[in-house]
């Protein structure tokens, strides 16, 4: 099976960026990105520059490199072939974290905080949803 990386940073992104409750709108502009082109980034239809990637972690204080660890994780996680998946992911018990091996997808244990929880389903990494409670209150704007 193959992952795309643009579609796992893209995954990585919305997934920080909703799990702080803020808009696509809020990030693009302290990013100083144009909305449209950051959606696409998100559901991985635009390859990121090196340069765009860093300004949008930088409007998510999240480092680089930790984006990058993740997505690296991620991704071999999805790659591996149940011939080279440890024994306790293919009976289902999650070590270290890892999701199991079910129908070609790996299947999130649990979605919380940490990013490290995240793992892609490629074939609807554009439709990954999480649970957010009420949208915080808007504040006018000076």
């Amino acid at each position: 099976m193959t992952v795309l990386l643009r579609e796992a940073i893209g995954d990585r992104l919305r997934h920080a960026r909703t799990n702080q409750r803020r808009t696509l709108r809020e990030v693009s502009r302290t990013a100083r990105v144009s909305l449209g082109y950051l959606s696409e980034v998100e559901r991985g239809r635009k390859e990121a520059s090196s340069e765009l990637l860093a300004a949008i972690c930088e409007a998510l204080e999240l480092p680089l490199s930790e984006l990058l660890h993740h997505v690296a994780s991620d991704i071999g996680a999805v790659q591996q072939t149940p011939d080279t998946v440890p024994d306790t992911v293919q009976s289902g018990r999650a070590d270290h974290g890892r999701g199991k091996l079910e129908g070609g997808r790996v299947l999130p244990k649990t979605l919380s905080d940490d990013l490290s929880d995240l793992r892609l389903q490629p074939m609807l990494s554009h439709r990954l949803t999480s649970k957010i409670g009420e949208p915080p209150k808007a504040v006018a704007a000076a």
